[in-house]
């Protein structure tokens, strides 16, 4: 049952991703609508996978790449919903949802069996740590889409190019306004993340901190939302500046959370 609903995920994710495309060059109030409902009914679709998964492994399924990579798919997508519902802007899932796709279609390449839970993962602490850490990840995967689509509009105003796809993205405000949410959101999470993530640490290895690879690029993604939004709060940072450094931070996190595992292992890795 589990393998049905992951592989109806994937089928209903790449059904709402060519609809949100779609919006790109053709949009009608029915089309969006029915991208959003294709894209809930694989959001619903993967909740049951991940629910299936639970009660097979009997813990939260998060422990290895192919469950890590599927719920940060997951995350991206209930994120995303919440952030259309909030702000239709449609658009948005043009850039967003093929991601999420992609995500997921990685997480059923790897390995997907279950096997036993390490002994240092089982505590309590995994609940708090890693879904703050993926809901943080999520955000922070919406902002990095609405800086590129904040570079695009100003692209387009900056050579007056005000065509049709101008017309179909958000005004640089809404986009400004929806990035900072995501910080907004995404930057208390990875904090509270990081420091359930170092109590879980000193029980399981007798160290808050260890400087493992994991950990050290935790802090630096850190740094670098920390630096956003304190320029966003402090003296009001904006414009291309803040959405270069947003599409870096993106990137680091990402680098954090898939490179590190591949090419920096140690007590983080998943397997």
């Amino acid at each position: 049952m589990t393998l049905i609903s992951f592989y109806l995920t994937l089928a209903l994710y790449g059904c709402a991703s060519l609809f949100y495309l779609a919006c790109l060059v053709r949009t009608s109030p029915c089309q969006a609508v029915i991208a959003r409902r294709v894209l809930l009914a694989g959001f619903l679709a993967h909740c049951l996978a991940k629910i299936h998964r639970f009660i097979e492994a009997g813990h939260l399924p998060i422990t290895n790449m192919h469950e890590a990579l599927s719920f940060f798919g997951l995350a991206i997508v209930g994120v995303y919903l919440l952030f259309e519902y909030r702000y239709k802007v449609g658009v948005l899932g043009s850039f967003v949802v093929p991601f999420a796709l992609l995500v997921t279609l990685a997480a059923g390449a790897v390995p997907m069996e279950i096997r036993p839970l390490n002994p240092a993962l089982q505590s309590a602490w995994i609940y708090s740590h890693t879904i703050l850490a993926f809901g943080a990840y999520a955000c922070f995967t919406i902002s990095g889409a609405v800086a590129v689509l904040f570079l695009i509009q100003s692209h387009f105003l900056k050579k007056k190019q005000l065509g049709h796809l101008f017309l179909k993205l958000p005004s640089l405000d809404i986009l400004d306004d929806i990035g900072y949410r995501c910080l907004a959101f995404g930057f208390p999470m990875l904090t509270v993340a990081i420091i359930t993530g170092a109590i879980w640490a000193s029980q399981a290895w007798g160290s808050y901190w260890s400087w493992d690879p994991k950990e050290t690029w935790s802090l630096i993604t850190w740094f670098i939302y920390a630096a956003l939004l304190h320029g966003r709060l402090t003296t009001g940072w904006r414009g291309k500046r803040a959405a270069m450094l947003t599409i870096i931070g993106f990137l680091i996190m990402l680098f954090t959370f898939i490179g590190v595992n591949l090419w920096l292992p140690g007590l983080h890795s998943y397997t």
